[in-house]
């Protein structure tokens, strides 16, 4: 237990103590700008949909009440 609580200490410690020697030069690259290519690419015109109630067709179905399982259970049979 020691050993790796050592080892882990260790490795935490070198990977704090690393130094890069050859950083790689960084350029930072403009950003494009994106509002003249939306410009350019939506000159479509759109017309907007009508509402539709997504519960126009729904009917309740509610429970009938408790009923015998045996009753319940012929009128799903197969020979029915």
């Amino acid at each position: 237990m020691k050993i790796q609580i050592l080892l882990g200490a260790s490795a935490l410690a070198l990977g704090a103590c690393a130094q890069d020697l050859k950083p790689l030069p960084y350029t930072a690259t403009p950003l494009p700008i994106v509002t003249a290519q939306q410009a350019a690419t939506n000159s479509a015109v759109v017309s907007p949909l009508p509402y539709q109630d997504p519960l126009a067709g729904y009917t309740y179905r509610g429970p009938t009440g408790p009923r015998d399982w045996r009753t319940v259970n012929q009128e799903q049979s197969e020979g029915n």
